[in-house]
């Protein structure tokens, strides 16, 4: 049966309602392949938002399910543990050498970052040295997530503008962008200068927190930035005892090389938000990471300072059983695999570079990442643009799922990606870009 927008009995999200565009209905899925109901088979070049990092149905994420609903399906966590939360809680914290104390279960990137908003706060009133804080620092081009505290927490942008009502006190700052310096600097050289007017203000008053993607802010355009702006953060949160939060919903599982991006960067924050990657795609299931000095100041016999935050499936065991796999693949061949991918992005990305010549911005490779601009004669960068529209349904044309962010065109493979696989992705890739110049002129 053909489905559009409107004769769906499904909301769609993030696509226009009012629109004949025809949706694809998918019946099944494996590797990087999904087919649809009339039998043609698309490569997931996007791994379904970030999420499928081994591909659809991997064999030992579906034996990790069967296993676990042989004995357990779920159980309130309240008042209760269970085998699958606590083995994937010890196995997160193994990843982050220690870095942190406790894991905190919830079911999206979302919920994972208000449970981070929530603690912050807390954790202020908990502790007998500090007064309330509540407010936080914020960079223009995130993105944390559609919830009200998520959103709040996120750039002004075109996905919250409408709500701008509900917002609680942030201190926006424009978002590090190292590919397009306002100072002009390069990583060279670069003092930080973006970083300036946070300095002076966090001097200045109060904050609960410092919320950022580290290292690449994912929805609002792929932009990537140099880990010395986050060790610049570190000083600050830190001289000023004011907490830093990473958001690595995106980054995190490997999606950079390292199992976090925060290792890369080789700097620590005080609270981690995992998700997506989690489970491999499989089950929704996210995690805030709480540092041992945080988690001190809940640690009481006074009621009051208890955390009074509980979502009904937090800990599925199902969920938490595949997680726990997820993690063993990570570290058995998962970073193996984005870093092997990561080589061939980059050779790939010199090759596309010559081929598009100035059609096309800021070509990009990090981890399992491939991004860049498509250059247009009027700038338009927010993510209606139209032309990233253009460009995904003529993608369409090869069989080939992408979903640009408006002019930034972008590639999140599964780790596992074949070659013939990536190989298609690029050719067509180039010939619908090409297909878009105009002939030149005799």
């Amino acid at each position: 049966m053909k489905f559009n927008p409107v004769t769906t009995n499904t909301w769609v999200p993030l696509t226009i309602q009012d629109e004949s565009e025809p949706l694809l209905n998918i019946v099944s899925a494996e590797n990087e392949f999904v087919t649809d109901e009339d039998g043609n088979v698309w490569i997931d070049a996007i791994s379904s938002w970030w999420t499928m990092i081994y591909g659809h149905r991997h064999p030992r994420l579906i034996s990790a399910l069967q296993n676990q609903l042989q004995t357990l399906d779920h159980v309130m966590l309240a008042g209760n543990i269970h085998e699958s939360a606590e083995n994937l809680a010890k196995s997160l914290l193994e990843l982050t050498n220690f870095d942190f104390k406790k894991v905190f279960y919830s079911d999206n990137g979302s919920n994972a970052i208000e449970i981070a908003l929530k603690l912050s706060i807390q954790y202020y009133q908990n502790h007998p040295d500090f007064k309330a804080r509540s407010e936080f620092i914020v960079f223009s081009n995130s993105y944390h997530g559609d919830s009200i505290g998520a959103m709040n927490v996120s750039g002004k942008n075109y996905f919250n503008r409408i709500f701008s009502e509900l917002r609680f006190p942030t201190k926006e700052f424009p978002a590090p962008n190292c590919m397009n310096c306002p100072w002009g600097k390069q990583p060279t050289n670069c003092d930080t200068e973006c970083l300036a007017d946070l300095e002076l203000s966090i001097k200045q008053n109060e904050y609960a927190g410092i919320v950022i993607e580290p290292l690449v802010f994912g929805a609002n355009g792929m932009l990537f930035y140099d880990k010395k702006v986050l060790t610049k953060l570190r000083d600050l949160a830190t001289s000023t005892d004011t907490l830093l939060i990473f958001d690595e919903v995106f980054t995190g599982m490997g999606k950079l090389g390292e199992p976090f991006a925060y290792q890369k960067a080789e700097v620590v924050p005080d609270l981690l938000i995992l998700a997506k990657g989690l489970t491999g795609g499989m089950l929704p299931l996210a995690t805030t990471l709480v540092s041992d000095f945080i988690y001190k100041q809940f640690l009481s016999k006074d009621p009051y300072k208890s955390f009074f935050h509980a979502h009904t499936m937090t800990g599925n065991a199902l969920a938490c059983s595949v997680g726990y796999t997820s993690v063993s693949m990570l570290q058995e061949f998962g970073l193996t695999k984005v870093r092997e991918l990561e080589k061939k992005l980059n050779l790939y990305a010199i090759s596309f570079q010559k081929k598009m010549g100035t059609s096309v911005e800021n070509v990009r490779v990090m981890g399992g990442i491939f991004a860049f601009e498509w250059k247009e004669p009027v700038a338009h960068d927010e993510y209606l643009n139209p032309i990233g529209k253009q460009i995904k349904n003529s993608l369409r044309n090869f069989h080939i799922l992408l979903r640009p962010l408006g002019r930034t065109i972008y590639i999140t493979p599964p780790y596992t990606i074949s070659d013939p696989s990536l190989e298609k992705i690029f050719l067509a890739l180039e010939t619908t870009l090409l297909g878009f110049l105009e002939p030149e002129k005799d």
